[in-house]
């Protein structure tokens, strides 16, 4: 069974860097489309950036682009999402997600596993 496991949340400042992990086990990130999502108090979850099987292409929502980075380690069978110049909105829960397929990547729905969060607080 595909398992996935969020790490690295945490308090940052206005402009400050974190780094989440996404470790994957019972499957290859090969495999998968992966994707990261947020979810801030009150809102809907959100689309956040995503990663083809591959590796070859890197899919973000306008909000973090340039700000944010996804990438993955083959051989630690991990995801990663780098976010630099953080900005108090970015304060959320960050999920990490796996799917089959390409389509439809910016949907929730489409990911049939996740992980159980890690928390990204933001303060000015």
């Amino acid at each position: 069974q595909v398992q996935v496991v969020e790490s690295g949340g945490g308090p940052a400042q206005d402009g400050g860097s974190v780094r989440l992990s996404c470790a994957v086990s019972g499957g290859t990130i090969g495999a998968y489309f992966m994707g990261w999502f947020r979810q801030a108090p009150g809102k809907e979850r959100m689309f956040v950036a995503a990663i083809t099987p591959g590796g070859a292409n890197r899919y973000y929502t306008d909000a973090v682009k340039g700000r944010f980075t996804i990438s993955r380690d083959r051989t630690k069978n991990t995801v990663y999402l780098q976010m630099n110049n953080l900005e108090p909105e970015d304060t959320a829960v960050y999920y990490c997600a796996a799917k089959f397929g390409v389509g439809a990547f910016r949907q929730s729905d489409q990911y049939k596993i996740w992980g159980q969060g890690t928390q990204v607080t933001v303060s000015s």
